[in-house]
């Protein structure tokens, strides 16, 4: 089955974006006449997988290289860099270029920079005494699909270098991928905002607008009704937890790298000498997209019945005379079976994790610090894991989940789980610790929690009877409905003035706004409530919202979004947009790294 997903049932025509960018990419390819040799950036390698054909980008006489800090070995006299604007990649190829001067030989040299280039990479190649030696250019790709209704910028530290480091490009970024969407499908009458991310970015947006106007009257109606942007930053309770969904358990024990999972070929009892194997996880794959966003223990009744069904179609087959029609639609059938496999064994190695007595006690602990019951039982849980050394990056997640849902921890227990900490897994994590302080993740209490206000006013945590029942969001959690998902259906529903008050309690200005000079009200500006019938547009499609998490998303608020537009009665489609996919290690993972 293809990496490269299938967009034919996007709600927008995502494949003439993709097809756009293949464009653009193989032209720089033939821009470099004759035989040359493709050196790309590895974080961008599995973009690029999303995009394009390994066997495309070889054609045009192209040899295929991974950057890293070894010299490039190749016959070809012409080396194309594709990279992102990092210091760290400016000064690999500069030693590249020094390592190949040295040996007297000469080659050329072209630096494509994704999706712009900057000031401060060339100036490293000034320092390095080879920008003379470099033809510069760009590659424009500010956002690509990974699935029919997902598109990604792929900024792995957005979250990072907005809050730690004080870097805003990604900001830039963001608003540039939104303003090149408008140019395909129109500009969007509606934004609201939330977060002081999001707010910057509406006014890159409409200065993007002044500079470079996407002409709303020659665009006709536009295909996107609303715009929702939320930080990150606004709901850390969220990524903190555990993901319960079939496809959010995947990320969060085997990781989901661009739509594809890494796991041992004996997982799923692939006959191969490769000890890795990679398997798709897409639209394209039928039985995928049915179950990714059930709970777990769904989606393991869903595969027994599947199993048995076929079972029992083949047991019929061998013991009765079936029609030929009949024998049609078994063999039908039976092309299903490699799916039906694959994600049997799949789930049968998820539920090695999800069998263990830590892991019930694990989600256990989550839910009484989200109800805010028992500190004193929560801190000694987390007490107890570092005592016990257990993987640093689980701690930090329940410290942190514990952290944001109380406002801070009393200064006493703050200090004593910092020292634990220190003396249980080094000092190396000081600067860790400091940067989750800087981030608000993990501080001293300075006022009273409004956590509890914030979740009854939201209906943040369902009773017992409402968690096992799939009527409501809060089903991904089993009990927790994710606040920045709740807040995107109050942003549908009647603007931020419903939720004023509680917008007051969360990080960041909330914007509300009305662009492109339509004087048409938005279509959602007068529904009543949640149930009512957000209904069609006047032309008879459903409204479309683009909803852009800033500094990352969850595998389990997708399933969220989806589960919302699927609902009866509820005439709209989602679009999400994100920096990047994100889970509770990965998020904390760029804080504990030091960057370049």
């Amino acid at each position: 089955m293809a990496q490269i997903p299938n967009l034919d049932n996007s709600p927008l025509n995502f494949t003439a974006l993709r097809e756009r960018s293949q464009k653009e990419l193989i032209n720089i390819l033939k821009n470099v006449r004759g035989k040359k040799c493709l050196v790309i950036d590895p974080k961008l390698g599995g973009s690029l997988s999303l995009l394009i054909q390994t066997s495309l980008l070889k054609e045009n006489g192209t040899e295929l290289r991974h950057l890293s800090a070894d010299p490039v070995q190749t016959e070809c006299s012409k080396v194309l860099y594709l990279v992102r604007s990092q210091l760290n990649l400016m000064k690999f190829i500069s030693s590249h270029i020094q390592n190949d001067v040295s040996k007297g030989l000469q080659k050329e040299y072209f630096v494509y920079f994704v999706p712009r280039r900057t000031v401060v990479c060339e100036k490293i190649f000034e320092e390095e005494k080879v920008h003379h030696l470099i033809t510069f250019g760009e590659y424009a790709l500010y956002i690509l699909p990974l699935d029919e209704d997902v598109l990604s910028c792929e900024l792995d530290l957005a979250f990072r270098e907005c809050l730690i480091d004080g870097d805003t490009s990604a900001l830039w970024h963001v608003a540039n991928a939104i303003h090149k969407l408008e140019f395909s499908f129109g500009v969007i009458p509606t934004v609201r905002a939330k977060g002081k991310g999001s707010a910057k970015i509406v006014d890159i947006l409409n200065s993007l607008q002044v500079e470079e106007p996407v002409n709303a009257p020659d665009m006709g109606t536009p295909e996107i009704n609303m715009l929702i942007l939320i930080d990150r930053e606004v709901d850390m309770v969220t990524p903190m937890c555990f993901q319960l969904t079939y496809e959010g358990l995947l990320d969060e024990i085997l990781q989901v790298n661009n739509g594809v999972v890494e796991v041992d070929a004996s997982i799923i009892g692939a006959q191969q000498e490769k000890n890795k194997i990679k398997v798709p996880l897409n639209s394209s794959d039928k039985l995928y997209k049915d179950i990714r966003d059930l709970h777990f223990e769904e989606v393991v009744q869903v595969l027994r019945e599947k199993a048995t069904s076929m079972q029992k179609d083949y047991a019929d087959v061998k013991t009765t005379s079936q029609s030929v029609s009949e024998l049609k639609d078994f063999v039908k059938k039976l092309n299903s079976l490699p799916e039906i496999a694959r994600h049997v064994s799949l789930a049968q190695h998820l539920q090695t994790f999800t069998c263990k007595p830590s892991f019930h006690s694990r989600l256990d602990i989550e839910q009484t610090i989200l109800e805010l019951q028992n500190f004193d039982v929560c801190f000694e849980y987390i007490e107890e894991m570092i005592h016990k050394q257990e993987p640093i990056i689980s701690v930090f997640r329940l410290l942190v989940l514990l952290s944001v849902t109380n406002n801070g921890l009393p200064k006493k227990n703050f200090d004593y789980l910092r020292r634990e900490i220190l003396h249980s897994y080094g000092f190396e994590h000081m600067p860790t610790l400091y940067n989750l302080e800087k981030a608000g993740l993990f501080k001293r209490q300075e006022s009273k929690s409004n956590w509890l206000t914030i979740s009854k006013a939201l209906q943040l945590i369902a009773s017992e009877s409402e968690a096992s029942k799939p009527d409501d969001i809060s089903y991904i959690f089993s009990g927790y409905a994710p606040l920045s998902i709740r807040i995107v259906q109050h942003a549908i529903r009647s603007g931020w003035r419903s939720i004023e008050e509680i917008l007051r309690y969360l990080p960041g200005p909330h914007v509300d706004l009305k662009r492109g000079g339509s004087t048409n009200t938005s279509p959602f500006d007068k529904v009543p409530s949640f149930q009512s019938n957000l209904d069609r547009l006047a032309d008879g499609r459903r409204a479309l919202v683009l909803v852009v998490f800033v500094g990352g998303v969850t595998f389990a608020e997708i399933a969220a979004l989806r589960f919302l537009s699927s609902q009866d009665g509820m005439g709209y489609d989602f679009i999400i947009g994100t920096t990047k996919i994100v889970n509770g290690n990965t998020v904390l993972e760029a804080l504990m790294t030091t960057t370049n």
